[in-house]
């Protein structure tokens, strides 16, 4: 891609030269395009013609952008090709200096002591998966969601791969790894259960703001609806006081009454239409990624219970990742420790039952409170295909 090209500029560029059209970048911020039939068909384009990409576009060019229906068309052409790709990098490793103080800092557990018993280089690998969401009520949110799984350990490494998405070139697999030195691929029932729980808080999280003018446009509304028709109210009300029961006059106020109370059941019933939410996930690539990284080996100890974990130490992030939340998958600190099973959760995860306020650990009992038995729902948002 020429550096003066934008990214979604040369992408288009990219695309379309690999599928045999001829591509010819134009001021400001455009491509005159030459397209095969193929092309045309699917992306609903005359032989000859012109997009723009900027605030400026080219004489007689279509705007290409995310807010419209282009991003279906390029992936209709894209069709199977880039949903699965591997790459290995080779970072140079070096052991952190104070792999206790590293520790301390990337492990907080708020009701258990760890002890590190030893660090070693090793191989890893992580499943690396992008969705692309869109939440659809009175206006559009779309956008895309990275979420790494790290093969080894299980943990989330969000915050890694944050660090390390800039050396992602997935058309450079890089050098080949014996098979007998990674993990072994999860298998796919594996992977769509901590898909199915992982992407919720994400979603959540990710979704967040958008929501919240939701919540404050749909306040507005109903408060503008209130006023008006309390209004109205009020009004019949006090044209109803004194008028005498049987009086034609009296029908006619308590049936204009009922109607402003109908009115306003039906106008809140719309508004409710108006701002429901629909929240669709499909998936859009994995990549296998496979890297060296320092393997810490620690003993979490609870009372007269103790587990061993490992957490892996990342020498291009230089960070270590905590372990997964067993309950929701969530990226928070800190972790709590159950006492049953182990399990190291976020305080959601221990939280108290909404019945009989006990508390439970959510990820050994996922179903109903094992006190009182009371059951509980979770939101799952239905799993994608992954591969």
């Amino acid at each position: 891609m020429p550096p003066e090209m934008g990214r979604m500029q040369g992408f288009v560029a990219a695309l379309l030269t690999r599928e045999g059209a001829l591509v010819e970048a134009i001021d400001p911020e455009g491509l005159e395009i030459l397209a095969p039939a193929p092309i045309r068909q699917i992306l609903e384009l005359p032989e000859l013609c012109r997009l723009g990409f900027g605030a400026m576009l080219p004489s007689g060019a279509r705007r290409v952008g995310l807010e419209n229906d282009w991003l279906d068309r390029f992936g209709r052409l894209l069709g199977d090709k880039g949903r699965w790709s591997r790459q290995v990098l080779r970072p140079e490793v070096r052991a952190p200096a104070d792999p206790d103080r590293v520790l301390a800092h990337g492990l907080v557990l708020d009701n258990a002591t760890f002890r590190l018993l030893g660090v070693a280089p090793t191989w890893t690998r992580y499943l690396i998966l992008d969705f692309r969401f869109a939440a659809v009520s009175d206006e559009k949110r779309e956008g895309v969601l990275r979420l790494g799984i790290n093969q080894a350990t299980g943990a989330l490494p969000d915050a890694v791969l944050h660090h390390i998405a800039p050396r992602f070139d997935p058309t450079n697999g890089g050098p080949s790894v014996p098979d007998g030195d990674l993990p072994p691929l999860w298998d796919r029932q594996r992977v769509l259960d901590m898909v199915a729980g992982a992407l919720a808080f994400r979603l959540d999280a990710a979704l967040a703001p958008f929501i919240k003018g939701l919540l404050r446009r749909l306040s507005r509304d109903q408060d503008r609806l209130h006023t008006y028709h309390d209004d109205l109210h009020r009004e019949a009300m006090l044209r109803l006081v004194g008028l005498p029961e049987g009086d034609p006059a009296r029908r006619r106020k308590e049936q204009r009454v009922a109607a402003i109370r109908r009115e306003y059941q039906a106008k809140i019933a719309d508004l409710a239409r108006q701002y429901q939410m629909r929240v669709s996930v499909e998936w859009v690539q994995t990549l296998d990624l496979a890297m060296p990284v320092q393997r810490f080996e620690v003993q979490i100890r609870r009372r007269k219970a103790q587990r061993m974990i490992h957490l892996d130490w990342s020498p291009l992030a230089r960070r270590l990742k905590s372990p997964a939340c067993g309950f929701g998958y969530s990226a928070y600190r800190p972790r709590l420790v159950c006492d049953d099973g182990m399990h190291l959760v976020t305080p959601v995860g221990l939280a108290c039952c909404a019945n009989c306020a006990k508390p439970f650990c959510q990820a050994c009992h996922r179903e109903a409170c094992p006190k009182c038995g009371q059951a509980f729902q979770r939101f799952k948002p239905a799993a994608a295909p992954v591969c």
